[in-house]
């Protein structure tokens, strides 16, 4: 049974500068590129993958690209030991992808609502993530959300399996 997920990447050239963030605060972040997710990791059966290529197609062929501002870190703490990179524009267009995402041959119930973020540090020490809040206050960069990604985890780590681009 695959484990999929759909994500927004990171363009470069903050992509590298995040991830290089992540792999110094958390080794086992290494392997997964910057990113916004839009469907946590999730199992399917692997006969149900064409019935999601085709809904995300759906999706996006409807959706227009959009402008993303992330600035400054936050923190799930105390609930999770996350510190992430805050999303300060887009809010309500990636809530609306997302909510179209978890829908369909996806539909799911999730732990918790949709948040949308970029996590630079997970799991490490308190003071690990104290650096990541320290270190990435200041973090700003706006750039237009032109697809979204299908990925499939592997014992590799996570290979991004199909692009969407946005054409609504």
């Amino acid at each position: 049974m695959p484990t999929i997920g759909v994500t927004i990447a990171v363009p470069e050239p903050w992509r590298t500068q995040l991830h290089d963030y992540r792999s110094a605060w958390d080794p086992e972040g290494a392997s997964i590129p910057a990113h916004i997710t839009l469907l946590p990791p999730t199992d399917i059966e692997e006969s149900y993958l064409p019935e999601v290529v085709r809904h995300l197609g759906a999706i996006a062929s409807t959706t227009a690209p959009f402008e993303v501002h992330l600035a400054g870190t936050e923190t799930f703490r105390p609930v999770s030991p996350v510190v992430f990179v805050a999303v300060a524009g887009g809010v309500d267009a990636l809530e609306a992808l997302a909510g179209q995402v978890v829908r369909g041959p996806l539909g799911l119930d999730l732990n918790y609502p949709y948040h949308p973020h970029v996590t630079v540090a997970h799991d490490v020490p308190e003071e690990t993530l104290d650096e990541a809040v320290a270190q990435l206050g200041d973090f700003d960069a706006v750039f237009t959300v032109a697809e979204i990604r299908l990925s499939v985890l592997s014992a590799d780590g996570w290979a991004p399996t199909d692009a969407f681009g946005l054409a609504g």
